[in-house]
């Protein structure tokens, strides 16, 4: 089992920046890829940028060039730098993992709110 607990949600305005954590514990090494997803009212949970074991990176289209993950696996930890954000990334984040053996683990959640 993986345990994922997230933070650094909040409030800014637009043009502003947050950076959101989620700390991995528990079985560490079946993770293969970590990633965020998130999911504004009204709509389904989208993929916004994932990580895997071996760095490698994708990003939502709509998030190219403003947001940027990263991985320390020291501190079994990920990163979600998000720049130049929009009211439209309004939404609650949600950080996940997916293992080697293809379980999929949630965190419960952070709200970022963007104000015009």
């Amino acid at each position: 089992q993986v345990q994922l607990v997230e933070s650094g949600g909040g409030l800014v305005q637009a043009g502003g920046s947050l950076r959101l954590s989620c700390a991995a514990s528990g079985s560490i090494a079946s993770i293969y890829s970590m990633g965020w997803y998130r999911q504004a009212p009204g709509k389904q949970r989208e993929l916004v940028a994932f990580i895997t074991s071996g760095g490698t990176t994708n990003y939502a289209d709509s998030v190219k060039g403003r947001f940027t993950i990263s991985r320390d696996n020291a501190k079994n930890t990920e990163y979600l730098e998000m720049n130049s954000l929009k009211p439209e990334d309004t939404a609650v984040y949600y950080c996940n993992t997916v293992t080697y053996s293809r379980l999929v683990y949630w965190g419960q959640g952070t709200q970022v709110t963007v104000s015009s």
